[in-house]
């Protein structure tokens, strides 16, 4: 099974259980579901959540409870811009200066809040939180398909920001769990920490991207600010 028919059969199953939440339908995106709260708690309870003082983390719906968790247990929080399509691509939230957690950690209220940076203005991340939309037993990832979470660790990695010892963790649904090996390359990034809201499964996950793939990245290049400094 090749990763777009992974993608459709997994959105499928999780609009036909009745397991989607909103935003609807689950198709085309990170996908929310019944139980993200949950899933977030077990990743709050872990050894590398605890570790943690910096966290990137995605914006999607299913890893909200994610970001609340940390502004609120005062870890400063970083997502990044839209398709990295600005000079400054990550938006820093820090907790010590935000008021409203729950508009904070929204798509919106990050954009209005967060304090534009560039990566050479961050300090080193203690844990990459992504979304998915399948992911394996093994750490294997599965995102939507467009491949910016792993370019936005790959430009981390460019930094020295983040390395083979940066914690990566996602919060899935148990349907988002599945058995077929999912193939990968070197950009893709392994996932340590796979987390339901049943269960916390510990991956024995391969290397991680040592930073910018070009051929992967393409004709991005001349889109994305950063990767054009990079080049």
């Amino acid at each position: 099974m090749d990763k777009q028919a992974l993608r459709e059969r997994v959105w499928d199953e999780l609009e036909d259980s009745g397991e989607a939440r909103f935003p609807f339908p689950p198709h085309n995106r990170i996908p929310n579901f019944a139980g993200a709260a949950e899933a977030a708690d077990r990743l709050v309870d872990s050894e590398a959540w605890q570790a943690a003082e910096t966290i990137k983390a995605n914006p999607d719906a299913p890893q909200l409870p994610v970001r609340r968790a940390a502004l609120r247990q005062g870890k400063t929080l970083y997502m990044a811009v839209p398709r990295l399509r600005d000079e400054n691509c990550f938006l820093e939230l820090d907790p010590a200066k935000i008021e409203d957690i729950q508009h904070a950690t929204t798509v919106g209220g990050s954009a209005e809040v967060g304090v534009p940076v560039g990566p050479e203005e961050m300090p080193e991340i203690d844990l990459v939180v992504s979304g998915s939309v399948a992911v394996t037993e093994a750490g294997e990832r599965v995102g939507k398909g467009e491949g910016y979470s792993d370019l936005e660790f790959a430009v981390l990695r460019e930094f020295g920001l983040v390395d083979d010892s940066t914690a990566t963790a996602t919060t899935v649904h148990e349907l988002q769990v599945v058995d077929e090996e999912i193939p990968t390359g070197g950009h893709d990034v392994p996932m340590e920490l796979v987390v339901t809201p049943e269960r916390t499964i510990e991956a024995a996950t391969g290397e991680k991207p040592l930073g910018i793939d070009w051929e992967q990245a393409g004709e991005r290049v001349e889109e994305i600010p950063v990767l054009d400094q990079l080049r």
